[in-house]
């Protein structure tokens, strides 16, 4: 929970605060872009944070900085004349801190956690992740926005909003100080330079391209997640718009609530379920079902531009329902891709890969994503997206990615691993 709570500010909320304070969708639409930088480089990290020999007391210091930077983002709230730009630099360091956090986090569990109770732990982990999230972007946002309303100055209410967020996250660290035990210590690691440590991920890069077919496979997922990536930003964009130019005119409470509360616990249930399906059902047969859900979510926001709602809570609802559950259970076949791209380097649990190929994939869209809105309007804009629907799959058939990167049994190489291997994972 520790984890989620900043990343959720960066991920989500920030994109609201930018929108807020004067930036275009464009603008919005680049700088929420780039704060997901760290988290598409940060694997080159993992060789160099894993030679050390514990991680208690360097998670204890990256959550005191994340504490220290949520405070300096109300402070400066606070000040008469805020700029985006130096806005940005104080969520992109939450940002770094972030990834640094987590990758530590990862690691710690790692050292904590055997094979078996990774397993275990990991749906725990992702009910935690979900639910603070909800806190955050969903009941935080909502009640940022009757600030809004109670100081008469989305100012004071934004300031509000960050100290309430760096007040939660102060008990998460002071939980964790007391709770945290020292991991079982590995010995035979030895120190690295980050130099040394950037170079043996590069030989790792460079083994990944020399793998068979690898540049169809990553153009698969490219366009697998088209589609979500152009939307990812625009859909907020579309919801606070004003009616006369396309949007729905929602207010900042409505947002929290559509998109932070129904459209989080809607994509949760997605997540949870497709998981479940996925390993009980077997990749190959669940694969183009996934890849059509997936790529088919933007639809519903498409029929919101062309047909505007007149009782607007209750389908806006409905539809965010809908669409982030299509996304939560089609985002699971990423999985695959990573399981084929990672091989033997990433055998545990929670795979360090995941984020990193899947952010960085999308990054280029997200960016590019307000300047398209902003020149096709959205209704023509959701209906690229979902036009990317069909392109995506005949691409999928066209490359044959279902064969190369699924076996005949349809079992994932690392369930495989994973099966016949009860060592601890390195």
């Amino acid at each position: 929970m520790a984890e989620e709570i900043p990343s959720a500010v960066v991920v989500f909320v920030a994109l609201l605060m930018f929108l807020q304070f004067g930036a275009s969708e464009t603008e919005a639409a680049v700088y929420s872009g780039l704060l997901f930088l760290p988290c598409a480089f940060k694997s080159y990290l993992y060789t160099k944070v894993r030679k050390a020999e514990t991680f208690k007391w360097r998670i204890h210091l990256v959550e005191m900085l994340l504490f220290g930077c949520l405070m300096g983002v109300a402070v400066y709230l606070n000040e008469c004349h805020v700029k985006v730009w130096v806005l940005f630099l104080f969520l992109f360091a939450l940002s770094l801190l972030c990834a640094w956090h987590e990758l530590l986090s990862r690691l710690y569990y790692d050292r904590m956690l055997s094979p078996r109770e990774q397993s275990i732990y990991g749906t725990a982990k992702m009910v935690s992740s979900q639910m603070s999230l909800v806190v955050t972007y969903g009941v935080l946002i909502i009640v940022a926005g009757f600030f809004e309303v109670f100081f008469r100055s989305y100012q004071k209410a934004w300031a509000m909003e960050s100290a309430l967020v760096a007040g939660g996250f102060l008990l998460f660290c002071i939980s964790n100080a007391v709770l945290l035990r020292n991991p079982r210590a590995h010995s035979g690691y030895r120190y690295e330079s980050l130099s040394v440590a950037v170079r043996n991920e590069w030989r790792v890069v460079e083994r990944i391209r020399r793998k068979p077919h690898v540049l169809r496979v990553l153009l698969s997922l490219f366009f697998l997640l088209l589609p979500q990536a152009l939307m990812f930003n625009t859909r907020v964009f579309f919801l606070l718009a004003d009616v006369g130019q396309g949007g729905l005119g929602c207010s900042v409470q409505e947002v929290g609530f559509a998109q932070g509360t129904i459209g989080v616990l809607a994509f949760s249930f997605g997540l949870a379920l497709g998981r479940a399906l996925l390993q009980r059902q077997g990749a190959r047969r669940l694969f183009w079902s996934m890849a059509t859900l997936l790529t088919l979510s933007p639809f519903f926001y498409m029929l919101m531009a062309w047909h505007p709602l007149p009782d607007r809570m209750l389908p806006l609802c409905c539809m965010t329902f809908a669409a982030q559950f299509f996304f939560g259970f089609g985002l699971n076949l990423c999985s695959v891709y990573v399981c084929y791209i990672s091989e033997e380097r990433y055998r545990s649990t929670l795979n360090p890969l995941y984020v990193p190929l899947v952010a960085g994939t999308m990054l280029v869209p997200m960016l590019l994503s307000g300047w398209l809105s902003t020149h096709l309007g959205y209704a023509h804009f959701f209906a690229l997206c979902v036009a990317a629907a069909p392109l995506a799959w005949g691409v999928l058939f066209l490359c044959q990615v279902k064969e190369t990167l699924l076996p005949s049994d349809g079992q994932l190489p690392n369930e495989k691993k994973q099966s016949s291997e009860n060592t601890p994972s390195q």
